[in-house]
């Protein structure tokens, strides 16, 4: 087996072709070598390899096979690969005995693999010495193929060959600040994946596998990768201003800033502490659009329908309509930034570099059993308060509520199946009481954008505009009470969990 330590780039393609002749990046240049690849990933048609994070490959190189099989990682920047020459274009499971492909190697699978997607890449690679370290800068231009489905790729990779992380990043981040390179944390097979599936527009979480036997400190670069892919996986749809992008990409940003929060008595404080200030950033830069959409989805539109003044309704859904257009710039900018192309790269290294606090021996399953339990009933003890709780206490209610039910998303894998039934009727509980408290935490919102609007309209319009807020602001409070009722009943239901992880999971 060997590893590779590499980071993704995408480049626009009329930097991408001047990358190599830089001579202002960081390193001596070595040796120019170009190569044609032509690869074809196979898996079975229920993308077995695939849920088990793994992927096979046949690449013709000049003339000759290599089949390669891919593990680990998880977002990460290591990955095991092993790697065999075969005879021909298609697979030979007998050289898969010393891979992880071995343990799902039955001998129905050779029947059953069948090839996915192709890629057809011309590859131009460098060497650079940076400091005391080797890395391979790589331009790769062609496309991936599935069925008759494409995809153009225009991406570059450097690869750690020798030496140094620290070096790795550095000559990204140079790269970064002189072409506006974007790291991209999908490999050229989950590109394939997504077209085979069609994949467009907002991505949604991916899965966390995580092994009882791992450390806390182990588990949460897991836990963090994973909720960084979701972030950068709908920069896209956010630069297309989509909603349900704009959605995801802050689904994630809260994930991760839960994750940091969950651990935080493991990670070292003055880089975490740099690292959530940046991630509070985009959070912000997001936030407005989101907010906006909902109140004018939710709670805008359905007046229309109802006895308000046609003149009112339309005031006021114009008016939001065009605060939306500028919320949702806004985000797009912030994702079009070098701020943003930044805090991936500083994201990553923190994730990969970080040094845990000393650890006291703890399994990642018996630091989740404990964590829940506390938290938990901390919960479960302010919520007895409900009622009494100020709006900024309640606040604070629902986001302890919110990184529970993370929590059990990021550690449900450490528990048996027969376990999973009652984590499962925790979560959707948490569900409740966070939309519950969510949604009374959007009215307080929409109750000061309705009487600001109210109070700031043109003159033509103050009447049936302060008409038609009033009547958004009265349904909204009458929906309110219930809410309270639903939310301390819940809360009120809020149990420990008996069951345990597995520690042999």
């Amino acid at each position: 087996m060997t590893t590779e330590t590499e980071l993704k780039f995408r480049v626009a393609p009329q930097q991408l072709a001047s990358v190599l002749r830089k001579g202002g990046l960081s390193g001596r240049r070595g040796d120019q070598s170009e190569q044609s690849l032509v690869s074809t990933y196979y898996d079975t048609r229920k993308h077995k390899l695939k849920r088990h994070g793994l992927t096979l490959r046949v690449r013709k190189i000049e003339g000759r096979y290599v089949q390669t099989v891919k593990a680990g990682g998880a977002g990460g920047l290591t990955r095991g690969e092993w790697e065999h020459e075969v005879s021909g274009a298609t697979p030979d499971l007998k050289k898969t005995k010393h891979t992880p492909l071995r343990d799902l190697a039955t001998r129905k699978l050779p029947r059953k693999l069948k090839p996915v997607f192709q890629t057809d890449i011309h590859r131009t690679a460098q060497a650079r010495r940076v400091r005391k370290s080797q890395i391979e800068l790589a331009v790769d231009r062609g496309r991936i193929s599935a069925g008759r489905r494409t995809r153009a790729v225009a991406e570059l990779e450097l690869e750690l060959k020798s030496g140094h992380i620290a070096d790795l990043f550095r000559l990204a981040r140079d790269l970064e600040r002189k072409t506006g390179a974007e790291l991209d944390l999908r490999s050229k097979a989950e590109q394939g994946y997504l077209l085979v599936a069609g994949a467009g527009g907002a991505q949604h979480a991916e899965p966390i596998a995580l092994k009882a036997e791992l450390s806390p400190h182990e588990a949460f670069r897991l836990i963090a990768h994973a909720t960084l892919r979701h972030v950068a996986a709908n920069a896209d749809p956010v630069r297309d201003m989509d909603a349900e992008g704009v959605h995801q990409m802050r689904v994630g940003l809260r994930r991760l800033r839960a994750a940091i929060s969950l651990f935080a008595d493991i990670l070292p404080r003055a880089s975490t502490a740099r690292i959530k200030a940046e991630l509070k950033w985009l959070t912000g830069e997001l936030a407005p659009a989101r907010e906006i959409d909902v109140f004018l989805t939710e709670s805008i539109q359905p007046i229309t329908a109802q006895d308000v003044p046609k003149r009112g309704a339309r005031a006021i859904r114009k008016r939001f309509s065009g605060q939306r257009r500028a919320a949702f710039e806004r985000a797009r900018q912030a994702i079009m930034s070098a701020r943003y192309r930044r805090l991936l790269i500083d994201v990553v290294e923190w994730i990969e570099g970080g040094r845990p606090h000393v650890g006291d021996g703890r399994s990642i399953a018996t630091y989740a059993a404990q964590m829940l339990d506390r938290r938990v009933r901390k919960a479960r003890k302010q919520g007895k308060r409900l009622n009494d709780l100020e709006p900024t206490e309640r606040h604070k209610l629902r986001i302890r509520i919110k990184k529970i039910r993370y929590a059990v998303e990021f550690f449900a894998s450490l528990y048996g199946v027969r376990d999973r039934k009652e984590l499962a009727a925790l979560s959707d509980r948490l569900k409740q009481i966070q939309s519950a408290l969510g949604s009374l935490n959007d009215f307080m919102a929409h109750r000061e954008l309705a009487t600001e609007a109210a109070l700031t309209a043109p003159p033509a319009h103050r009447r049936a505009q302060a008409f038609a807020s009033g009547v958004i602001v009265g349904h909204e409070r009458e929906a309110a009470d219930g809410l309270m009722k639903d939310a301390a009943k819940e809360l009120h239901r809020l149990r420990r969990l008996r069951a345990v992880p597995n520690e042999r999971a």
